[in-house]
């Protein structure tokens, strides 16, 4: 009897940055915090290399990042970023994620907003024109089509 578990690669371009172990395709898609670990692992390095790297005396930062006690500064994001060669937004996937959602929110949001003042007869209609076509695409979407998701 099969359970519809498999081995999932995680990748970047040609690069495997991480496998997730008895995931089911039919269920949907978490994304862990961040991949800091995996590729740390991938890499060979040791926290302490790591913070090295970063420019960290010791590896208890490194640590706290991959354990998700602490969100690096942009800084170090973008150090990570150019030590494993993975791009912030996959190694800290999660995160991106949650905060895409808030933003897509309150992109819908503002929408709503601007579609009110417009209508309005506001002033700023042309500006407001102009914001509305550059949520438009960005994906942002309708009010109707909100309500059916």
């Amino acid at each position: 009897m099969s359970t519809g578990l498999v081995r999932f690669p995680l990748t970047y371009g040609q690069q495997t940055v991480a496998s997730i172990r008895d995931f089911n395709p039919q269920m949907a898609t978490v994304r862990l915090h961040n991949y800091l670990r995996s590729c740390r692992r991938k890499s060979g390095l040791t926290q302490q290399e790591v913070a090295f790297l970063l420019g960290s005396k010791t590896g208890d930062p490194v640590s706290r990042y991959e354990k998700r006690r602490w969100l690096p500064p942009l800084e170090t994001a973008l150090a990570c970023e150019a030590i494993f060669g993975v791009p912030v937004s996959e190694l800290f996937a999660g995160v991106h994620e949650a905060k895409e959602k808030e933003i897509r929110k309150r992109m819908r949001e503002l929408r709503s907003k601007l579609v009110v003042k417009t209508a309005k007869g506001s002033s700023e209609v042309v500006l407001n024109a102009h914001k509305l076509k550059w949520l438009d695409a960005r994906g942002t979407p309708h009010a109707t089509e909100t309500a059916r998701s």
